[in-house]
């Protein structure tokens, strides 16, 4: 094996031996701290060592979005989806007031707002309220 010269013999002379200023390299204040220190938001000196992590560094995993239990249709879209029908399953369906009825239906629904009750029941409909148990999830 071919023996290795050793590093420090390249700086002999370079006065500061590679490492920028004369006052820098005394102590290890110019380190900047050891281990993860100074890995922060814009720790850009550092990025490829916290990229290379395997494990996930910067932040939690954030806000989720709340799954809706029902779908959602106003009335104004009721009766075009009836299409002449005088029963109408919407058990999947929130029901909102938004529009006018003016036919008499008959709907199954899975939730409804007070005033798309009241619209409904003022055309001469009438709507069903299905009841989810709480503890079947879907």
């Amino acid at each position: 094996m071919i023996k290795k010269r050793k590093k420090s013999t390249r700086y002999r002379g370079s006065h500061t031996h590679g490492r920028g200023g004369k006052k820098k390299a005394r102590g290890s204040g110019h380190r900047g701290g050891f281990g993860m220190a100074g890995t922060g938001k814009r720790a850009d000196q550092r990025k490829t060592f916290i990229t290379n992590l395997d494990r996930k560094y910067f932040g939690k995993e954030g806000l989720k979005p709340k799954k809706r239990k029902y779908q959602i249709i106003n009335v104004g879209n009721i009766e075009k989806i009836s299409k002449g029908k005088k029963e109408l399953d919407l058990s999947n369906y929130k029901i909102l007031s938004d529009g006018e009825i003016q036919d008499a239906i008959i709907i199954t629904a899975g939730s409804a707002s007070g005033s798309a009750i009241k619209k409904i029941e003022k055309a001469g409909g009438k709507i069903i309220i299905k009841k989810i148990p709480k503890n079947v999830e879907k």
